[in-house]
Parts: structure tokens; C-alpha cells; sequence
């Protein structure tokens, strides 16, 4: 009998992400099928639903996408289903809320990619985070910070937040983070004192740094924006820029399109390694990270 690959998406939201969907099926899924509003509570009673049906050989052909928006329930989501699985009944899970760990690790892995051109690399770099609140910018913080990095998450409505966010990514993943205040234009000109890397990843359309702002950097060597909606969220870095010259400073830009083409490489890799594997694989950014350091070489 041959079995054709199943992915089961779950997110705790209204919809799963069309994004998400497109991606798995041209990646190689037979069919795609979601579930919304999940709870975690609900997570190991579907995902024992989709393994037992199938039989040992089956349920290797069988993955589940955890989704959402929030980086901290998607891994939960992801341990609650790895508890559930039932050897040799164990389906293959990848976690990427909002496509936020794919997006973060393509992110992290470009601007290591452009300071290791530079002769540098991230261990000891003070790097700077706007749109920290956010997953994929809470996302890039935590891997930049795993490379060595020295990250302060940038709070565009005070330092609270984010503080709260730091001490989150101690406790998970032992990682040492800061919480700076940049809801002011002054503030947000004093998080960039001494800042190497700024990574942008704020709300799409809007300017974050303009190139004023940013020419104050003066030890900044990359800058790297996520916002494909004009205006960008750092003025003077264009969506395919890849190393390009940012006026005004002695750093290059990375645009959302370059960060974008990695991060579609990314996720696209990983859903065909489940969808090809004979054991059992449990996704997160890390795997995802690994990867797009690969794929930038």
C-alpha cells in the first residue's frame, strides 16, 4: 500500500497561514489539512488521532505543523506532540510560528554571513533589535544572542515589555538578553550607541529608523531589515539589497527580499526532509538555523 504525505497544520489562531500552506504542498505534501483555535490541551489527542491510523510504515509519511503567532506556544506545542507520540507510532513535527523561525534564522544567518566578509563574526557583536516584540524579531534576538551576540531587544512602547521578553529567553533557552526603552526618537538614537548589527523587524509599512537615525551607529557594520512593504523599516536599505552600501554609514544592508529567498529555501528544505525521512524529526529554530547557515554559506 503506498501511503501519500499527510501534513496535519494546527494553530491556535482563526486561520492557518495560506503562506504555510502553498509552501508544504509545493514542498511535496500530498494534502494539507488544518485545524484552528487549538489548544494546547488538545495538541496529543489530535496528534495521536493522525499517527494511529496509519500504521508504522504510514505514520512516517504523516508530519505536523505547529503554527500561531507566538514563538513560546508554538515549542510547547511541539513538546505537548512529542509527548504524545507512541513508539513506533511517531510522526516527524516542525514548529515556525508566523513563518517567524524560519524568517529569524534566514535573518541571523545572512548577517553572520556579511560580517564573516568582514573578517568578524557574531560572538561579542552588540547587536540591536526594533520590533523585538514581535515573533520573528524575539526569534532573531534569541539566535543572535545563542552566536555569542550581545542583544538588547528595543521596546517601541517602553522597556517593560521586552524586559519581560529578556527574562522569558533566560529562563528557556539560558540565553542573557536586555530590555531597552526606544519609544522616543532620542531613545531610540541612544539603543543604537555602539551597536554593530541593527536587525529591524517591526510591523509591515512602517519606518522604524530613519537614515538619520541610523548614520549615528558609528560602529554599525550590518543592518538587516525584514519589512517588504514600503517604506522600508530602515530608510536607504532596498528589499533586494544583499551587502549592499548604506549611505550615510560604513555598514552594508540586507533587504527582505535577500532575507526572504533564504528564508523560502529554508522552509521548503525542511518540509521535504519530513516528508523523506524514515525517523521521526522535531523541528524548531534551531534545525532551521543550522540549515540557512548552509544554504549562505
Amino acid at each position: 500500500m503506498s501511503h501519500k504525505n499527510i501534513l496535519h497544520m494546527l494553530s491556535p489562531l482563526r486561520h492557518v497561514s495560506p503562506f504555510d500552506v502553498n509552501m508544504a504542498l509545493d514542498a511535496g505534501y500530498d494534502a494539507v489539512v488544518p485545524y484552528t483555535n487549538v489548544e494546547i490541551g488538545e495538541v496529543a489527542g489530535l496528534v495521536q488521532d493522525a499517527i494511529f491510523s496509519r500504521g508504522p510504515t504510514g505514520v512516517k509519511r504523516t508530519g505536523i505543523f505547529i503554527g500561531g503567532k507566538n514563538a513560546i506556544l508554538a515549542l510547547d506545542m511541539l513538546d505537548a506532540a512529542r509527548k504524545a507520540m507512541v513508539p513506533p507510532f511517531e510522526a516527524s513535527v516542525f514548529a515556525d510560528p508566523a513563518g517567524s523561525f524560519t524568517t529569524a534564522a534566514a535573518l541571523v544567518a545572512c548577517v553572520e554571513k556579511k560580517l564573516k566578509d568582514k573578517g568578524a563574526d557574531l560572538s561579542g557583536r552588540r547587536v540591536v533589535v526594533f520590533g523585538a516584540t514581535g515573533v520573528v524579531g524575539f526569534a532573531s534576538g534569541v539566535i543572535a544572542a545563542g552566536q555569542g551576540g550581545k542583544v538588547s531587544l528595543v521596546g517601541y512602547d517602553g522597556a517593560e515589555r521586552v524586559t519581560k521578553l529578556a527574562e522569558t529567553a533566560k529562563a528557556r533557552f539560558d540565553v542573557d538578553l536586555d530590555g531597552v526603552d526606544g519609544s522616543t526618537d532620542p531613545l531610540k538614537v541612544a539603543a543604537l550607541k555602539d551597536a554593530e548589527v541593527i536587525v529591524s523587524a517591526g510591523k509591515a509599512g512602517v519606518q522604524v529608523l530613519d537614515s538619520g537615525q541610523v548614520a549615528q551607529a558609528a560602529s554599525l557594520k550590518v543592518a538587516a531589515d525584514v519589512n517588504a512593504v514600503p517604506p522600508a523599516g530602515i530608510e536607504g536599505i532596498g528589499a533586494q539589497d544583499d551587502g549592499a552600501p548604506l549611505a550615510g554609514t560604513q555598514a552594508v544592508g540586507i533587504g527582505a527580499l535577500a532575507i526572504g529567498n533564504v528564508k523560502y529555501r529554508v522552509e521548503a528544505q525542511l518540509f521535504r526532509r519530513m516528508t523523506e525521512t524514515d525517523e521521526p524529526l522535531y523541528l524548531d529554530f534551531q534545525d532551521a538555523f543550522r540549515l540557512a547557515q548552509t544554504i549562505v554559506g
